[in-house]
Order: C-alpha cells, then structure tokens, then sequence
C-alpha cells in the first residue's frame, strides 16, 4: 500500500516514519539503516566533538545509503554554540534539518536561502504556531510520554496532536509513545501526518552505542519505570527510573538548583549509563513507550513490522459496515 503524505513528499521517504535525534547515540550506523528502510535517519549533531566529526559521520551516511536523511539540532539551554556544526551540514548539503529546545529562529533564518527541509520540535500550540511563522516545513509535537526532554505542560499526545493540527498549515509529526503500526495510525487519526519515535530506535541492532545493559532496561521497562527529572530547573526530561534518577528528584525536592544538580544530570553521567552500562552511576533517556519494547531488531524489521501492522488496521477500517 501507498503511504502518502505531505510528510513523505516533503521529505521524499516512502513511509511517514522518523528517527529521533537521540543524544549520543544517533549516528551513522543508525541513521543510514533507518534512512534505507524508508524512513528518515537523523544524526546527532552537538553530540559529536567537532565540525569535521559531523562532516565524517554525513560523509558515513551517504556512503551506506542513498536516501535522505537529516542532522539534528539540539540547541536548548547550557549547549555549546552550534554555528560552525550548521555550516558543514549546508556545506553538506543535508536533505533535512531539525531542531530542539531553544530558540530555533537563527537556525531557520540561515536555512532560508536553502534547499533543506526545516523541521522543528514543539511541546505547546503556540510553539508550532511560532515556529510555522519563523518558516518551519513541518513540525515534530511531542507529548508528555515521550523520552528526553519535553514540554513544561503535562499534555499528552494523543490531546497535544490535533490541538497543534488545528492550529498550524504545515504538516504536523507527533512524537511521544509512538513505537509501532498501531500508534503511527492512532497519529494518522488525529490528523498527524508522520511519526517520530526515539526510545524505540534505541532498541534496534544498528544503535551501536547504546549498552546492551542499556537496552535490555528499556525491554524489561513497564509504562511505570520511567521518572520526569529536570522539572525545577524548568527543563523536565524523562528517564528510566533508578538509583540514580531517584536521588535526583530527591535533591530537586530538597535543594533545588543548577549548580546542586549538575553532576548528577550532566552528558557525563548519561554517557556512563548509555555507553558503560553502569546503571547505578548515571541516568539513560526513555519515554513510556518502553513498556511496550519487547525485543531488539534491524531497524529495516522494525520498519517492515510497523509498516504491515498499519496496513492491516487500515485495511480493517476500510471495510464496509455489516
């Protein structure tokens, strides 16, 4: 069957399907299979230690796959500056950029005078508003279920899509405990035109960087094992529950602020998770949609598994009434 949507012709992929930016562990191996399977990879950008690092990891890509893919932008507070890491994907020539957290007006100011398809994460109504009059090609709404960071607001994504959908002319992506065939159609209801999905991707034979520990966590998780951190810095991000997580939360109840927090939610206590496997001695990134992972696969079957699984639940919804 045919998937298309303004989506797809935006972004020139068969199937409505994006992988997200995934803070350190995006890379080429990841967004090359994605992007061949027929949805859109994404590398990770200001995770990558330099401008000719993100040359090599798109130079990478296009060396396993001739089909698009994008380079993701995460620019919110605390970040180092971003501009040369843009530059070598104009340079590049990226098919698709996004971006997350932070302001992305000087990003899309730059992209103007370019071929790339612009993409931008919201958490809020009036952030998809903004971001469709600052020049966005479609917007990416994440709900509260999902991984990493999220919006201020506790609206979910089956709430937060159509409100966005009803307020924006652009194509409309929601993200936030999405990981199979039935949750990009429930997207497709609420009028959504794709899917992005993070935590899912995690749990793909292609995310190389990511612990096996790490990723066998994220299995035995239920919707109940992950905890929103970061919310007294004004920052809320979900994680998979642990010791770790647990101590964080504790301090934000009794001392919060930055400069307490720091060690504990830093790239460094992350990176000892997700990389190392030490659970005990940092934190890892999950949405809710954990609790519905229940192996690791090629990013192509996972992509194929969703991919039949809609088809039949539209099949089924084109029958006629009895």
């Amino acid at each position: 069957m045919m998937w298309k949507t303004r989506v797809t012709d935006l972004l020139g992929i068969p199937y409505p399907i994006i992988q997200g930016g995934l803070a350190y562990l995006a890379y080429s191996n990841l967004a090359a299979a994605v992007s061949q399977a027929g949805g859109l990879g994404q590398i990770t950008a200001m995770s990558l230690s330099s401008p000719e690092a993100l040359r090599e990891e798109i130079k990478s890509v296009r060396a396993k796959t001739d089909k698009p893919f994008g380079v993701n932008f995460s620019i919110g507070q605390r970040r180092r500056p971003y501009e040369e890491m843009l530059e070598v994907a104009i340079e590049e020539e990226v098919p698709v950029i996004s971006m997350t957290g932070g302001n992305p007006a000087p990003i899309l100011e730059r992209l103007a005078s370019t071929n790339c398809k612009k993409l931008v994460l919201v958490a809020a109504r009036r952030q998809a508003v903004k971001a469709e009059e600052l020049g966005a090609d479609a917007v990416m709404v994440v709900g509260q279920e999902g991984g990493g960071h999220l919006g201020r607001s506790d609206a979910g994504t089956i709430v937060l899509t159509p409100q966005v959908v009803d307020a924006v002319s652009i194509p409309v992506i929601a993200s936030g405990g999405i990981g199979d065939g039935r949750g990009l159609m429930a997207a497709m209801a609420l009028g959504a035109e794709g899917v992005e999905m993070g935590t899912r991707f995690i749990a793909t034979t292609e995310c190389v960087h990511a612990h096996q520990v790490y990723k066998q966590n994220i299995l035995a998780a239920t919707e109940d094992d992950t905890v929103v951190i970061k919310r007294s810095l004004g920052a809320p991000a979900r994680a998979l529950r642990n010791t770790w997580t647990e101590r964080i939360l504790k301090l934000e109840a009794d001392e919060p602020g930055y400069d307490v927090l720091k060690p504990y939610i830093s790239g460094e206590a992350n990176r000892t998770y997700i990389y190392e496997g030490k659970e005990e001695e940092g934190f890892a990134w999950a949405g809710q949609i954990a609790g519905r992972i229940h192996n690791i696969v090629p990013a192509a079957e996972l992509i194929a598994g969703m991919m039949k699984e809609a088809e039949a639940i539209r099949r089924r919804w084109s029958l006629p009434e009895k």
